[in-house]
């Protein structure tokens, strides 16, 4: 290392110290840039899962309403406790290619299956506390997703790990405002969880910085060549770092809700969630390799960077949104069976950028675009009662995504899907319910059309994905 140093020419050694210490951008750039992608859940509720969520708010006798749509309390009568949990089981397998900014290819395999199963609860508590009013208290899970590779995979400078989760408190009332019509209200207190890790390509931090001065004219041809080389020869390719961030935070939000009885067979119902805002605060830990620690605790990087250092342990707060969504609900109920369907509607386009800033000097503030769409979730569904006990339960449902090819990362390599949905529920007594249910879900393929990480890595490629969803229920109701 001390060789290589001295081989440094007077002008060249300046630019490659100041190059390799602006890798920090890029170290937490590409983590915090996949911080909020298509991660909404629908897994409230096993009753509604068995018909891919068809009437969620209309069916009945479900206290997820709570969560889903307050104003829905109304046709529950006396107090339900209630409790679910779903295990989300997903598998992403990932075939590509990905290459550096100067086109050479990336080492490393495809990554494993980058999914896993995950439990998601809920609970819930509901009861009528007059003869119009009813009140609800539940806890939920809006918003979770988990991916994990291997961590020497082609794609390692984009994510390696990603998981981020939203626990949401929400307190309901709901008022008979007539005998066919309520409205309902909901506070929502949300915290918002998220852990991202990638490796740090810095080869290419140095070699691009290089080349952005020999552009700008602010060495010669020659330099820049010369500097490339050594740059190469102190931090060749495969010297790799490793970001870790993790960060949290409470924001508050609320919800508004409608249910009409349109005659004796029939309810429809319509409600609005609204965004939550996010200002997650958290921290930023690095692995540093010793060629990059020695340059780092250099003189020249010193007086570079006026005393502060970057890749230290530092704090650092992003904004982030959690969208908005209204849904739309109808059921239609007959002796033997009910129908019933959901439209509902997300709000993704409120997720422009993401503005990163840091605690630490060193570490400038940037900005990474998303430019998502909003997105449609149909389902069409319902239950057939075999007798006073036992009710089967189906739907299917389409669920758009927000991304395209070409802003579509390995973080949550989300694509449209399309759900199918079983479902049983038995009345153990006249106070105690359980309910099952399974869903499959079939997922396009996610095309990747050159995901590129901070340090100019494209990713290019597609996934093959599916999932999973497995789900048990109790309520208990007097």
């Amino acid at each position: 290392m001390q060789k290589s140093f001295r081989s440094f020419s007077r002008a060249a050694r300046p630019l490659a110290l100041a190059a390799l210490s602006l890798a920090v951008v890029g170290a937490l750039t590409a983590p915090q840039s996949a911080e909020a992608s298509a991660f909404q859940l629908h897994e409230n509720s096993v009753k509604g899962m068995g018909r891919a969520y068809a009437g969620s708010a209309t069916a009945g006798d479900d206290a997820s309403v709570v969560v889903n749509n307050p104003a829905a309390m109304s046709d529950l009568k006396g107090t339900y406790f209630q409790a679910d949990v779903t295990a989300i089981n997903f598998g992403a397998k990932f075939s590509g290619s990905a290459h550096d900014a100067l086109g050479r290819p990336i080492s490393g395999g495809n990554g494993g299956d980058a999914g896993t199963t995950l439990p998601v609860p809920a609970l819930y508590f509901a009861t009528k506390v007059g003869d119009r009013w009813h009140v609800g208290a539940g806890f939920s899970v809006p918003f979770g997703f988990q991916t994990e590779y291997d961590k020497n995979w082609v794609g390692r400078y984009n994510a390696v790990k990603t998981k981020l989760e939203s626990l949401d408190a929400t307190l309901s009332a709901s008022y008979d405002v007539t005998d066919t019509f309520a409205l309902g209200a909901s506070v929502i207190a949300q915290r918002t969880n998220a852990t991202l890790t990638s490796a740090i390509n810095f080869n290419s931090v140095g070699l691009g910085v290089v080349r952005q001065a020999a552009a700008a004219g602010k060495i010669t041809p020659a330099q820049a060549q010369a500097l490339g080389q050594q740059v190469s020869l102190i931090v060749p390719p495969g010297s790799d770092g490793y970001a870790t961030i993790k960060g949290d935070d409470w924001a508050y939000g609320w919800q508004l809700g409608g249910y009409w009885k349109l005659s004796p067979n029939d309810r429809l119902a319509l409600n609005y969630h609204s965004k939550i805002s996010h200002t997650i605060e958290g921290t930023a830990n690095f692995i540093v390799p010793t060629n990059v620690q020695a340059l780092l605790a250099s003189p020249q990087v010193g007086a570079l960077l006026g005393g502060a250092v970057p890749f230290q342990h530092t704090g650092g707060t992003a904004a982030l949104t959690t969208p908005a969504s209204a849904t739309a609900s109808y059921w239609h109920q007959e002796e033997k069976f009910g129908l019933g369907m959901d439209v509902a509607w997300t709000k993704w386009d409120v997720l422009k950028q993401l503005t990163v800033k840091y605690d630490n000097p060193a570490q400038p503030p940037t900005v990474e675009p998303f430019n998502w769409r909003n997105t449609w979730y149909i389902s069409v569904g319902g239950d057939y009662y075999v007798n006073d006990k036992l009710t089967l339960r189906a739907g299917v449902a389409v669920d758009t995504t927000p991304t395209r090819a070409s802003n579509r990362d390995p973080r949550v390599p989300d694509s449209t899907r399309q759900l199918v949905s079983l479902g049983v529920g038995y009345k153990a007594s006249e106070h105690f319910e359980i309910n099952a249910g399974y869903t499959h879900i079939f997922v396009n393929s996610a095309h990747v059309n050159g995901s590129v990480s901070s340090t100019g890595d494209v990713l290019t490629g597609s996934y093959d994905d599916y999932g999973n969803l497995l789900g048990v229920s109790a309520q208990y109701k007097f």
